[in-house]
Formats: structure tokens, sequence, C-alpha cells
């Protein structure tokens, strides 16, 4: 009897295990089941593959959840996300996606057919534009896409600093693109809007209509005018770019980035750009397949077009959900090529870009796989983007395959070169963000240690960690630190420590005041 009492009690308090739910990128939005073969389409999205083929075959388009229809032209195998989606199953002990038959399929896009049919069953786009009744609250002070002279070197270190104790954190730094301060440009707003159209155009009964219709027009001139109307709209009102950020209005849009004229090209991308900062925008933005077209201006736009391109696909990675659709979308391989041989203000915005998408495994991965860690490594030497290339290197080492592929490519001696140069060749937040790969690559490294004696960097870390800035100070410490924990748990010669922090400052005293000289700035 107590014994089947105490039974009862300990089933009747055990807490019933729950199903852990997947997340919802891994669901496909038409099946609403996991993906058991997801495929990227030209929007942006991750489908079932079997849904795409179905709704081909149907000749249907759905209306997803959100409100934008994607767009079916072209797929391409999504491996990143079926490899997300294969280890969340076996780390939560579940069973893989099952393949779904084509009936199945058929079945429901035949219901959501039926059910988009019937106007009862469907929300308008003014009642989902009103739906919006929160704006989230975001960093940027104001989006201002003006012809002015820019400032290639007016950012502050401030700006360029990661904080290396923790990479997948994001930085207040930095979140507007490089073309919204400024335009290289004069000719890219030089059309003026007619008094007529800037006074009408608010009496429209719908701004979205008026510029819908407009940039529809077969009339270049027509088009010209509204994407400049449009740009200059976005560029200061939250309000305008909540409210016309819909569906009509980016398809419309989406026809005119690859324009052969470049005043309709230039303005249709700088209202990208626009658009893109309200962080409600950018999920929207992307599924509405604009990224395809921007890397397309990437590859072959003129240097102004690729700086908004550039732009506008820097703010867009700032949003978690699009990070890997972008990489999907092969954004990668021409974001480093504009690195690279870009101008001041697409050098920047490319770099910034790849460090938001390098958070993601699969980015970082493909370029390990383009062969590219090497020319990241090649352009800490470059003044004007090192501090930045310096943040994706951060990215890169805290993880293991890329943190193998630095090391295949000398990042230690690398990095430990720049330290060395001190400021009489880089600046501080270049020399604070090395400091901080470095110490990523010391974390956890069997090969960190000798490699980093052999090169040198146990003196050029003593003079940061007794004269360097604050940051500098901590991350050469903490590399030290690594080291010491190392030699304890290794037999061999010792290393005296006390002696090597002495002979290393002695010897280099020169260099320490070049650290007194700039005052620390946040990571």
């Amino acid at each position: 009897m107590g014994r089947d009492g105490k039974f009862h009690r300990l089933f009747r308090f055990s807490p019933a295990r729950k199903k852990k739910s997947p997340p919802p990128e891994y669901i496909c939005p038409i099946s609403k089941s996991m993906m058991f073969d997801p495929y990227v389409v030209s929007s942006g999205q991750s489908f079932e593959r079997l849904s795409v083929r179905v709704c081909r075959d149907l000749g249907f388009t759905p209306t997803l959840s959100e409100g934008s229809t994607p767009d079916f032209s072209s797929m391409v195998p999504n491996t990143a996300l079926k490899n997300l989606i294969h280890e969340w199953c076996s780390g939560n002990g579940l069973e893989l996606p099952k393949q779904p038959t084509y009936a199945e399929v058929d079945s429901i896009v035949r219901s959501l057919m039926e059910n988009q049919d019937n106007p009862s069953h469907r929300a308008s786009e003014r009642e989902l534009i009103q739906g919006m009744s929160e704006t989230p609250e975001i960093l940027l002070s104001h989006a201002d896409t003006e012809c002015v002279t820019r400032n290639f070197y007016g950012s502050s270190s401030s700006e360029e600093s990661v904080v290396a104790n923790n990479s997948s954190s994001m930085l207040p730094f930095a979140t507007r693109p490089s073309c919204i301060s400024y335009s290289s440009s004069p000719s890219s707003c030089s059309g003026s809007v007619p008094t007529e159209i800037a006074s009408n155009v608010f009496s429209e009964s719908s701004e979205e209509e008026y510029f819908v219709s407009r940039m529809q027009s077969l009339d270049i001139y027509e088009q010209e005018q509204a994407v400049i109307l449009l740009r200059k709209t976005t560029k200061t009102s939250v309000e305008a770019r909540v409210a016309l950020c819909s569906e009509r209005l980016l398809l419309a849009l989406r026809q005119l980035l690859g324009s052969r004229y470049a005043g309709v090209q230039i303005n249709a991308l700088a209202s990208v750009v626009n658009l893109s900062l309200e962080k409600g925008n950018k999920v929207k933005i992307l599924r509405h397949g604009i990224v395809p077209l921007l890397i397309d201006v990437l590859k072959n736009g003129s240097d102004e077009a690729r700086e908004h391109a550039a732009g506008a696909i820097f703010s867009l990675a700032m949003e978690d959900e699009n990070r890997t659709a972008i990489g999907v979308l092969d954004a990668i391989e021409p974001l480093i090529h504009e690195l690279r041989l870009g101008t001041p203000g697409s050098r920047h915005d490319s770099a910034l870009a790849l460090y938001h998408l390098t958070f993601v495994r699969s980015n970082r991965t493909r370029i390990v796989q383009l062969g590219a860690t090497g020319v990241l490594l090649g352009l800490l030497n470059d003044r004007d983007v090192a501090s930045r290339v310096a943040l994706v290197l951060c990215n890169m080492a805290a993880s293991d395959k890329g943190k193998a592929a630095l090391f295949n490519n000398k990042a230690v001696e690398c990095l430990v070169d720049v330290l060395r140069g001190g400021l009489e060749k880089h600046s501080e937040s270049t020399l604070e963000n090395c400091a901080a790969a470095l110490q990523l690559l010391s974390d956890g490294s069997s090969k960190f240690k000798s490699v980093a004696i052999s090169c040198g960097a146990l003196e050029v870390l003593a003079v940061i960690a007794e004269t360097g800035s604050k940051r500098a100070k901590d991350k050469a410490k903490g590399i030290l630190e690594v080291l010491r924990r190392v030699e304890r748990e290794e037999d061999g010669t010792e290393v005296d420590w006390d002696a090597v922090m002495k002979s290393g400052v002695s010897r280099t005293v020169y260099r320490a005041t070049q650290f007194h000289t700039a005052h620390s700035t946040g990571f």
C-alpha cells in the first residue's frame, strides 16, 4: 500500500517532458512542416522543394502570413539550413523530417488556393499596414541620403571596436550604411521634383498608389521623378518608411533596380537603403526578391550604384533572420571583391556586411571555401578598412573551421605584425580589434603557443599589457594568461614570464608613448 502510494506521488508530481517546437525558420511556410529538403527561392525565403514544385505545377503563388508573395522563378538548395535542421533534431533527440509525398503537398496547396480565392479569408493590404502599430526601437538617428560631399575618414574608433569576450554580441555602432551620410556623385540627386508633384503627392488618396503608378509608368521621366521623391520622402520620416514598405511598392521598386538609366537605378537603390533602415522592413525587403538584384549591381553597377547596393546589403544583414538567406544567395564573393577594389564607401559597407553575415556559420564556411581568409588577412595592412576587416576575423576566429583556416594562412604572424607596428602604422581601433582576434585564436588552440613564441608575440604582448589602451591591455593580458595556463599543463622548458614582461618593455619602451597618446574606446 505504501509502495503504491509512493509510486502514485512520484507519478503525480513528475513533470511531463514537453516536445520542443522547432524554430520557425525550419518550417516550410506552405506545408507548415519541418523541411526535409529546403530550397531558397529568388525572393529569399526557404521552402520545401516539393512545395515550390507543386506551386509551379498549379501556377499558384501563395500569399504568406506577413502579406508578401514569394518569387518562384528560381531556387537553389539551402544546404546550410538543411544541416542546421539535422543538427537541431539530433540535439533534441527527434527524428529527422520525413520526405513528403506529392499528393500530400498537392492537397495542401489546393486548399490554400481555395482559401486565397475567397476574399473573406484575406486581409487587405491596408489592414496589414495598419496592423504594424509597433515600430521597433533602433539605434538610427536619421536616414539622410543627401547629396553632399563624402567624408570617407570621419568614423571614430569607438565605432570600429569589438568585444572579443562575446563574439556573438552585436555592436552598437555603424547602424547606418555609408551611402546614407554622403553621395559620391551629385548627379544622383540632380533631378529636381516638379513643384506640382511635391505638392500633390500628399493630396492623393494613397501615397503608395501615387508612387507605384508612376514607377510602373512606361515614361522614364516619370519613373525617375517618382524614385527621387520616394528617396526624399523616406529620408527622414520613420512613418513614411513603415507605411510605404508594402508589397506593391517593393515589387515596383524591384523592377527599377535593374534600370539602364543611372538616375532611375541610383535613386531606386537609395530608396531601398532608406526603407531598410526600419527593423520591421528588413525581412520584408529580402522576401520580395530585392537581394539578388543588389548582388547583380555589386557585380556590374557604377561606383555610386555599388555604394548603395553594398549599403543596402549591410543594412539587411543586421537582421538575424536575413543572414543565412543573403549568404545562400551568393552575396559573400561579390562583397569580398568590393571590399578589395571598391570605393571608400562601398568598401566600408562591404566590410560591415561581411561582419554581420559571419555571425552565421555557413557564411564563415563560405569564406573558407572561397579561399578568402588570406585576402582578409592581407587587408589588415590597408588602413582604410583594416579595423573593420579585423571584426570579420574575430567572427572567423570564434569557430573551429574559421580558426583552422586562419592558422593555415599564418594569421597569428599577421596579427602580431600589426600590433608590432603600433599607432605609427595603424589606428587604435585596428590594434584593439587585432588583439581581440588574437585572443580568440589563443583560446583552446594547441598550436598557438609555439606559433606565438616563434613570431615574437611575447614581447609585443608584454608591451601592450603594460602600456596599451585599457582594452588592448585586457586582451594582451588575457592572451599571456592563456600561454601561462598552457605552460602549466605541458611538460618542457618553462618560460620566465617576469623576465619576458621586463625585457619586452625595456626593448620597446619607445613605443609606450604611442599608446598613451590615444584614449581607449569601446569594443
